[in-house]
């Protein structure tokens, strides 16, 4: 047998090792007119298993909570979701036995709620004027109902969030860029993202600038992302970590992911394309400097959306 195949066959994963070690995308043509010595990166967080970076903190936020027997066979997961953390927990909890109960907005994306649907967890509708703060009032008011038979994984307070970032995320950012990384860029959400690769990145280098990016307005239609000011906030953020905030614009959004498809050949979602905005906005102050942003999914459960087809093309 060919060694080569043979190598290949020894080599066998599972699906929790598949998760991290994302790779670091280059971006050229979106980057044009920078300054030569500017560099701006992307991990590409849809090579995880689940197709999404929240593969990440549901992974360690499962692990942490078997370990301190929080959840059990006969317990059931439940958390408020927008999609791709609950994704995340329907895989994991496909695969590890469990059953998995999400609350998450009636005007989710036909695609996420399909996905969800095939890995068998069992949905709760909110309120969709009430956006992700409804999801998560109502998983609270079921927590509380039958704390005997339920794990409320907490994604918005839980510190296990933070921690599969500042263990992986962060450290892989550090290694992939040789430790010339100047300026992360993170969306804010749950904010565990830039908290915990944050602090991992200032541990290397205290340089290091930390930038926040959210929506500019309380009504908005970045997906994932949160409006601090009138949202209810993450307990596990900490906004003395960050080193600027930036607010990003729906449709600048929306016009970013179609660049990134036309230009770079990059299908990604619409939290992206905010945080690449951001990080360009950042690029073109520098005369130097090596900016690495998160793209947390690809675009695949965003089809649906009209923004797609906006600019007259079809």
């Amino acid at each position: 047998m060919d060694k080569t195949i043979q190598a290949v066959r020894a080599k066998r994963y599972t699906l929790e090792a598949l998760v991290g070690n994302t790779p670091l995308i280059r971006l050229e043509r979106v980057t044009a007119g920078l300054s030569p010595q500017v560099e701006v990166y992307a991990k590409a967080e849809w090579f995880n298993p689940g197709g999404s970076v929240k593969d990440r903190p549901a992974l360690q936020i499962i692990r942490e909570a078997e370990e301190k027997g929080l959840l059990t066979p006969d317990k059931v997961l439940l958390d408020a979701t927008s999609g791709n953390m609950g994704i995340a927990y329907a895989m994991f909890g496909a695969a590890r036995g469990f059953r998995v109960r999400l609350v998450i907005p009636e005007n989710a994306s036909p695609e996420r709620i399909g996905v969800l649907r095939a890995y068998g967890a069992e949905l709760v509708f909110s309120d969709p004027l009430e956006g992700s703060d409804g999801a998560i009032r109502e998983a609270q008011r079921l927590a509380a109902a039958d704390p005997e038979h339920i794990f409320y994984a907490d994604q918005y307070n839980n510190p296990a969030n933070w921690r599969a970032h500042f263990r992986t995320t962060g450290l892989e950012v550090w290694q992939q860029t040789g430790g010339r990384v100047t300026h992360f860029v993170a969306g804010l959400g749950t904010s565990g993202t830039l908290m915990g690769a944050g602090r991992r990145l200032k541990a290397f280098n205290p340089d290091i600038q930390l930038i926040g990016v959210q929506p500019d307005a309380p009504f908005h239609g970045l997906e994932g992302l949160k409006h601090m000011a009138t949202a209810i906030v993450p307990g596990i953020y900490r906004p003395e970590l960050v080193d600027r905030q930036l607010t990003v614009r729906t449709e600048e959004a929306y016009a970013m992911v179609r660049r990134l498809a036309r230009e770079e050949g990059l299908f990604v979602g619409v939290s992206a394309g905010a945080a690449l905005v951001a990080a360009l906005e950042v690029a073109r102050e520098l005369d130097r400097g090596v900016i690495v942003t998160v793209f947390p999914d690809s675009g695949y459960k965003y089809l649906s959306e009209r923004f797609w087809t906006d600019d007259g093309r079809r």
